[in-house]
């Protein structure tokens, strides 16, 4: 579940103040996918960060899985975001000297995961990348990369799954793989999934759209119900 209570975000822009992020209250309830839409400089990647923990609204609360994240202090937020909260950035983030096992293991051994081999082993099969275990990114494509990326956000089996344009650098065949990975994230794990996207079919698979333009919610609506998700699949 997450839950923000006139959360907004203000930055300072020479001797005047930039609103990023008008108050919003939002409601995400478990195991929702969700799509935030809108141009370019519209608070979307903004919105993300703040659930993320990644930076701190200005005004507001907000909830992550029942715990209130702003009132966090940094080693509690990084404990927070390593058990609830994975995230895939559209430039992959990819440790260059790891294998693409080993960008996936990493995570696992830091957490104490038992058998964190095996389950890196299983990630990466889950993305179709069993095959490239001991490849490099530099030896991957875009499409792989990102693959590895998820498995890697996946690593700690978090219950949020947070995504600022998966797709973004990818040509119109990954990005395709890349949807149908995190649409199967979201109905086989019952993983909340949120996504900023400019990709209408990214958007499509979502059971909620959030419209943004200039730092406000212009529109929400429902496109799929989890029914119609569940009869799909």
């Amino acid at each position: 579940m997450i839950e923000l209570r006139s959360v907004s975000k203000t930055v300072k822009s020479g001797d005047q103040s930039l609103t990023i992020l008008h108050p919003l209250d939002l409601f995400i309830p478990s195991g929702q996918c969700v799509s935030v839409v809108g141009p370019s400089g519209s608070g979307k990647s903004t919105l993300l960060g703040l659930i993320a923990g990644l930076d701190t609204p200005t005004t507001g609360e907000i909830i992550i899985d029942g715990i209130e994240i702003t009132s966090l202090d940094e080693n509690a937020m990084a404990s927070l975001r390593g058990s609830k909260i994975g995230f895939v950035f559209q430039f992959f983030h990819l440790i260059p000297s790891l294998s693409a096992f080993e960008n996936i293991l990493v995570p696992l051994e830091i957490s104490g995961v038992a058998g964190a081999r095996k389950k890196a082993e299983g990630l990466l099969e889950d993305v179709g990348l069993l095959g490239r275990a001991r490849h490099y990114p530099s030896q991957l494509s875009g499409g792989e990369q990102q693959r590895v990326a998820i498995a890697r956000a996946l690593a700690n089996n978090p219950p949020i799954l947070l995504a600022d344009e998966p797709t973004g650098n990818l040509d119109s065949e990954n990005g395709h793989h890349v949807v149908e990975i995190l649409l199967d994230v979201n109905r086989r794990r019952g993983t909340t999934v949120v996504l900023v996207t400019h990709d209408n079919e990214l958007a499509g698979i979502s059971e909620i759209t959030l419209a943004m333009r200039d730092g406000q919610a212009v529109r929400s609506e429902v496109v799929r119900s989890p029914a119609q998700t569940s009869r799909e699949g």
